[in-house]
């Protein structure tokens, strides 16, 4: 960023107008804080945001694959994955939000889930009147396949001192009908509640826009 003019570079416009004065890419070269020989931060950011398609794209991919990219390595992609979870977790639903229905862990699993390349598991913590406390992702597998990991989701709920829980995955493929590995996976929980003293509400499945209980 040293080769643009003071005024021009985005730190300096960040403090001078406000960071909503600045683009997609001139807030991700402050992320990326330096370029490569050759380019600028400014110039990967550009790059980055043409290879995954723009902002959201960039936003779902993985940190081993914002490495694989030349001139970004490690440190980098890290530093971007833990951005964009910070403003995700910014934008979490106010704790006012009180799950009585699958269709509510549905509208809070949107936020977290929709356009998602990889399955996720997001676990929904909840008080004792089923008002949410944390979202949480517990589980990312593949584009087809992410197993629900029952010992994570119980110590989710636990760390976040959670007395009632939902969880809801993602299909990325678009269908939304439970696997026979789902389908044990909510039997295993609903147990596990049980032993616990917790109270499992729901597991949701969502594929495309539509959805399935599991």
């Amino acid at each position: 960023m040293t080769a643009l003019p003071e005024h021009d570079r985005p730190r300096e416009r960040l403090l001078a107008r406000g960071a909503g004065a600045l683009s997609d890419q001139e807030l991700l070269a402050i992320v990326l804080r330096s370029g490569t020989r050759g380019a600028s931060a400014t110039d990967m950011a550009a790059s980055l945001l043409r290879d995954h398609g723009g902002l959201r794209g960039l936003a779902t991919a993985r940190p081993e694959e914002l490495a694989a990219k030349a001139g970004v390595g490690l440190a980098k992609a890290t530093a971007l994955v833990a951005a964009f979870e910070l403003g995700r977790r910014a934008d979490q639903p106010d704790e006012g939000i009180v799950i009585r229905s699958a269709d509510d862990v549905v509208t809070v699993a949107r936020r977290e889930l929709d356009d998602q390349r990889r399955e996720r598991v997001l676990v929904l913590v909840c008080d004792s009147g089923n008002r949410l406390r944390r979202s949480v992702i517990v589980s990312e597998g593949s584009v087809d396949r992410s197993s629900v990991p029952v010992r994570e989701v119980l110590n989710a709920v636990l760390r976040h001192d959670g007395r009632s829980f939902a969880i809801a995955h993602n299909h990325p493929g678009g269908d939304p009908t439970p696997s026979r590995a789902d389908l044990l996976a909510t039997e295993s929980l609903r147990q596990a509640a049980s032993v616990t003293g917790l109270r499992f509400l729901v597991h949701v499945v969502l594929g495309g826009s539509d959805w399935r209980l599991s």
